[in-house]
Parts: structure tokens; sequence; C-alpha cells
């Protein structure tokens, strides 16, 4: 691994997001920290999930939001204006149990069809995991405390709001199984 797909990641998100919403670029910068620190227990793939972790949130850029749902206006922005890598696009679409939120926005099958689901879910779970135990501000929280806050920024009835109430459990459980793999690291 060289590095060289993340450092072509970094240069894009920083492009969409550093200027136009700084909070989400610390935020993406975070997530990217933390990932890295997963390399031991993912090896080859560390570069792939480094990479996935700082554009994640890259559909949020306003020149990129044309649906509204950044998973989906991030993986095809990468897909179309970049041709990146096929895996990279499809964990950006795919990041933090994006289904079910396009399930609540009318966007699933869309989702489904151009992006579908990879297979691996080590990487599935390592991008939910550094998303989801990283401050909107870039700073490492649990993942109880970052599902709180969402729940608190949105609101309850919202349709994030809705989206966390059902995916919540299966976020813990992805957490919880990386949490795990970096606990039976021999130290």
């Amino acid at each position: 691994m060289d590095g060289a797909m993340a450092k072509w990641a970094y240069a894009v998100a920083e492009a969409e997001l550093s200027e136009p919403l700084p909070r989400r670029w610390e935020h993406s910068q975070g997530v990217a920290r933390r990932a890295a620190e997963l390399s031991e227990i993912l090896g080859a793939d560390a570069d792939l999930l480094a990479s996935a972790a700082v554009l994640h949130d890259v559909g949020y850029a306003p020149r990129l939001a044309a649906t509204g749902f950044h998973p989906l206006d991030g993986a095809r922005f990468l897909r179309d204006d970049h041709a990146a890598d096929e895996w990279l696009v499809r964990l950006v679409a795919n990041h933090s149990l994006a289904l079910l939120e396009a399930e609540e926005r009318g966007l699933r099958r869309a989702l489904e069809v151009e992006f579908p689901l990879l297979g691996d879910h080590r990487l599935v779970d390592a991008l939910v995991y550094c998303d989801m135990t990283t401050t909107p501000d870039g700073e490492r929280t649990s993942v109880k405390a970052r599902l709180a806050e969402i729940m608190v920024r949105y609101g309850p009835a919202s349709l994030v709001g809705r989206f966390i109430r059902r995916a919540s459990s299966d976020m813990l459980a992805a957490v919880g199984r990386v949490e795990a793999a970096l606990a039976a690291q021999p130290r």
C-alpha cells in the first residue's frame, strides 16, 4: 500500500468541503484519522478505507447536492467526475447504513442499483466505526454519544432521526465488531 489513493481522496475532499463546509471538512479529517488507526486489522485495504473515510461526506458539498442525499450525490460525483475506484465509490455510497436512510428518502432502489453494497463487511463495518466514533468537529467520541448527538441535532421526528432509530442497533453492532478486532490485535 503506497497511500496514493488516500492522497488523491484527501485532495478531492479538501477541494470540495474545506471552504464551503469547514465543519464537515473537520469531521471528514477526523474520520480519516480514525481509519488510519485500523490499518493493522485491514492490511492491504487500509488505503481504500482511508480514502472512503475522507470522502464519505463529499456529497454534502453544495455544488454536488443534486438529490440532497449526500451518499448518493457523493458517489455519483466520484464515479462520473473522477472515474474513481468502484469499491471506493460503493463504500462512499453505502457508508453508515445509507440504504436505510435512502429508503426513508425514497431513493433506496437508485442507491442499490447504481452502487450495490460491498460483500466485504470488514470494510463496511470499519467505515461505520470511523464515522460513528467521530464528532462533527473531528474529535473522538463513543458511538452512543455520536448517535445521541445526531438525534439532538436533527430531532427524533426528522427523517434523519427516524433513520438513526432504525439503524442504531446495526451501527452499535458494527462498531462492536471493529472494537473486538482491535482488541484481538497483539500488543
